[in-house]
């Protein structure tokens, strides 16, 4: 699995599977429709017309566009860089063509075939410069120092709260502190790795038990867990520590304000091509829960929108006793050896 820092051009070409990208180039192209209908545009009253008819002609291109690049994907993976970038300017220019001979009889537009074809083209061009500035802009390195902020940001909340736990049982069960220190020293292991690359869920759920199994021996029976794994693909790649500060706010926030504890219930699925991870814990009336979880929760979703784009999504919801949280993002499988 490559490294963050990694700069290829390959980095810097878009995926145009992804709907953050669409949604970018459907907006370009809509705008440039604009541009076109002003330039041309003699009559203000009629510009809202003409600028339909422009997203007409210009919109069923980049959605084909985007459609056969985006099904094409496993074949240009094989490809060199510049022939990706090359198939990225010429399948819009084939699509105009398509389009123009398909409709051009029909509509009777007395324009040569050739000037929609160039224009396709040169919004591809510009498309795919814009990209690369935008890649250059949120460069690899900066990339990976907000990555690894975002990831400190959770580490001395979280191993302050692990050496609370241990110390809370020093003195009353010494054989089961030595047992916490050594799972201590585990998770220390896990977390003074570099976190700027994606990790397989396996991890992040042996990472998840390793501070539950921590925290059960500070509030022993008033903890209760139950997984529900059973559909969970472990080579699913995830951002690292992400579901570790998710159960610290259900524990912190959840399980120690009630008297008698509680149950968190995680369930991760594999479901048509992405990952569903819920977690839901029950939470007091009287609590500011969501104030709790306001950190984590948003640095989680800054770290997926740098991994996954649009394509990633983090959801909330309380309800009356019980506080759920849903992440979905697609699934990428882990190809290390």
């Amino acid at each position: 699995m490559g490294s963050i820092r990694e700069n290829p051009l390959a980095a810097r070409l878009p995926d145009l599977c992804n709907l953050g990208i669409w949604l970018r180039v459907l907006l370009a192209v809509n705008a440039g429709a604009l541009a076109a209908a002003l330039a041309r545009n003699r009559d203000l009253a009629l510009l809202p017309a003409e600028f339909a008819e422009m997203a007409v002609l210009v919109e069923p291109v980049a959605l084909g566009s985007l459609m056969l690049l985006c099904a094409g994907k496993p074949l240009l993976a094989r490809c060199g860089d510049r022939l990706v970038a090359a198939a990225m300017v010429l399948v819009p220019m084939a699509v105009a063509l398509f389009f123009v001979v398909l409709f051009q009889p029909l509509l009777g537009l007395p324009a040569p075939a050739w000037r929609p074809v160039f224009w396709a083209g040169a919004a591809a061009v510009l498309l795919l410069a814009g990209f690369d500035l935008l890649s250059r802009a949120r460069s690899p390195a900066l990339s990976e120092a907000r990555l690894m902020a975002l990831t400190a940001r959770i580490r001395p909340h979280f191993l302050f709260n692990s050496l609370n736990a241990v110390l809370g049982i020093m003195r009353s069960d010494p054989r089961r502190a030595e047992a916490a220190l050594e799972e201590l020293a585990e998770l220390f292991r896990a977390l003074m790795r570099e976190n700027r690359d994606l990790v397989p869920l396996s991890d992040e759920i042996a990472l998840a038990r390793q501070y539950l199994d921590l925290e059960h021996l500070r509030l022993g029976e008033r903890l209760r867990v139950r997984w529900d794994v059973e559909s969970c693909p472990p080579d699913a790649l995830v951002p690292p520590l992400m579901l570790q500060p998710l159960l610290e706010n259900a524990v912190y926030h959840g399980i120690e304000p009630l008297e008698a504890g509680g149950e968190i219930a995680i369930r991760i699925a594999g479901e048509r091509g992405r990952v569903s991870l819920e977690l839901a814990n029950p939470c007091a009336p009287e609590s500011d829960h969501h104030a709790g979880n306001r950190m984590a929760l948003a640095n989680i979703r800054e770290r997926l929108m740098l991994f996954f784009d649009l394509e990633a999504s983090l959801d909330i919801r309380q309800e009356p006793g019980r506080y759920l949280v849903h992440i979905s993002l697609p699934y990428r499988g882990d190809r290390r050896p």
